[in-house]
């Protein structure tokens, strides 16, 4: 019903000429005339987002006045949705992969190829060519892609030295080394081995089976990781580690903080963690063992001798235009002002000497000023430089020293393994895909769980996979396949 209103809208929307290119301001701003105020909607954060420095910041280096509103906490999608039939004049949207997907192919988004060739040198020239792919639905641009940090790897195994050094243990470089320096410290020293939580199952040890991310690409096709091979082999080790006790008995019900809990606590000897984690866990260990060490495990090798690591590198948000917009070329020139080269550095690390300073060529932040006026900066970013803005984001994590450390050593160790980009990275909003994803990852989970910890037998995955393709899978992995070969991708 919502999406049929939405349509309705939009047809008493385009018989009122209110659609197109040339509505709105009228093709450009004479100079010396004040720039309309722009309305945009953003996603649900803690903060008030008309008061922010941030946003002061932004109109006096675009001379563009914003007033910014958030979307709920709760039911955002569906507030979202209503503000659209509603035909509420948003200039600017920031949106989510599902919400833009939605309101693209609904036809309440507007095209905006012309717009960029008219008014958007700067954002054609900060972001790259494959990233419009994600934003660009039967041929035509529905928004500016927002990237993240670039190709940043986020978690790897850690585990106590200290105890290592006591053992006599080097660190593994296998799964079949890690079985047994896990072996080793369950019998001598009486901890859990390993710890992890249900959300985390995938990482080092899949790599290692040759499962890197969600979609894996074979020879020009794609197959989900559900679907592979060496899923049962993974299965059958991580199986083996939890039924000799080596890996945490509670893993099916823990959480991370749980999981973080474990090892910083000295109950646990192992765990994979995301470096935005090491400050918290860090310091609570050192309070519980202050004698105690940490070492960072190498990305383990396959049985070919192969270190990889995967990750995914999609686009964070998309910033969109939608079509009962009355100011659609500002809307499109004010996003093209932030991402000017001079402003974009300035709204993302601030004043050199005032919010950051520059040691070696890297960037460093000034603290606590870059956190007081820049902490919410990345709520109001309207699409990157993807040229320039890792290495300016890379000031975030030397806030902190030990942040900065595990940040730096987890990209070095990525660095020396071979890192696999999911080939669906690029991939726009899919519906099978879109509508399939969220159903389709709980049941994998659930039923990965089971075999790991033996309430199911692997001899049963191949059933489980006829039911995975069943209730979804089979229509997800087709669609994903006809936007790879469209592409090109897989040629």
């Amino acid at each position: 019903m919502i999406a049929l209103a939405i349509a309705c809208m939009l047809v008493l929307a385009a018989c009122g000429g209110n659609n197109g290119a040339s509505s709105g301001d009228g093709g450009g701003n004479a100079e010396g005339a004040e720039e309309p105020e722009l309305r945009m909607l953003m996603q649900y954060s803690l903060f008030d987002p008309n008061e922010d420095y941030m946003a002061k910041a932004i109109t006096e280096k675009t001379g563009f006045p914003v007033k910014y509103e958030m979307l709920p906490a709760e039911n955002a999608d569906e507030k979202l949705n209503l503000m659209v039939a509603n035909k509420e004049d948003f200039d600017l949207m920031k949106l989510s992969a599902p919400q833009f997907f939605k309101l693209a192919t609904a036809g309440a988004l507007e095209p905006l190829d012309e717009l960029i060739d008219s008014y958007g040198a700067n954002v054609k020239a900060a972001i790259k060519e494959p990233s419009w792919q994600s934003s660009t639905i039967d041929g035509q641009i529905y928004a500016v892609p927002e990237t993240g940090s670039g190709i940043s790897i986020g978690e790897e195994l850690i585990v106590r030295q200290d105890w290592m050094d006591e053992l006599g243990l080097e660190a593994p470089t296998t799964p079949d080394e890690l079985y047994t320096v896990l072996k080793t410290i369950k019998d001598e020293k009486g901890v859990i081995p390993l710890t992890g939580s249900k959300d985390a199952i995938f990482g080092d040890i899949s790599a290692a089976f040759g499962i890197h991310n969600a979609w894996n690409e074979t020879d020009g096709t794609l197959a989900h990781k559900a679907e592979l091979p060496q899923m049962k082999d993974f299965l059958t080790y991580m199986n083996k580690l939890y039924s000799e006790g080596l890996l945490d008995s509670e893993m099916p019900i823990n959480t991370t903080p749980k999981a973080i809990e474990k090892f910083s606590s000295g109950q646990a000897a192992m765990f994979r963690m995301a470096w935005w984690n090491a400050p918290g866990l860090v310091k609570a260990l050192e309070q519980s063992a202050p004698e105690s060490e940490i070492a960072v495990i190498p990305y383990l090798q396959s049985a070919e001798g192969a270190a990889e690591v995967g990750i995914s590198t999609a686009i964070t948000w998309y910033i969109a235009i939608p079509k009962a917009s009355e100011n659609k070329e500002a809307a499109m020139r004010f996003l093209d002002a932030k991402l000017a080269d001079d402003v974009f550095k300035s709204l993302a690390i601030g004043e050199e000497g005032v919010h950051h300073e520059v040691k070696d060529g890297k960037y460093f932040p000034i603290l606590p000023k870059f956190n007081d006026d820049l902490n919410n900066g990345s709520a109001y970013m309207t699409g990157t430089n993807e040229h320039t803005y890792p290495d300016y984001w890379q000031a975030r994590v030397r806030k902190d020293p030990v942040l900065q450390h595990y940040y730096e050593t987890f990209q070095a160790n990525a660095e020396a393994a071979e890192i696999i980009i999911d080939p669906m990275s690029t991939a726009p909003p899919i519906d099978a895909v879109s509508r399939n994803t969220q159903k389709l990852n709980k049941l994998l989970t659930d039923a990965v769980i089971m075999f790991i910890s033996g309430s199911r037998d692997i001899a049963e995955y191949d059933q489980f996979l006829e039911q995975w393709h069943a209730e979804g899978g089979a229509e997800m992995v087709a669609s994903a396949n006809e936007w790879y070969q469209s592409a090109g991708a897989g040629e």
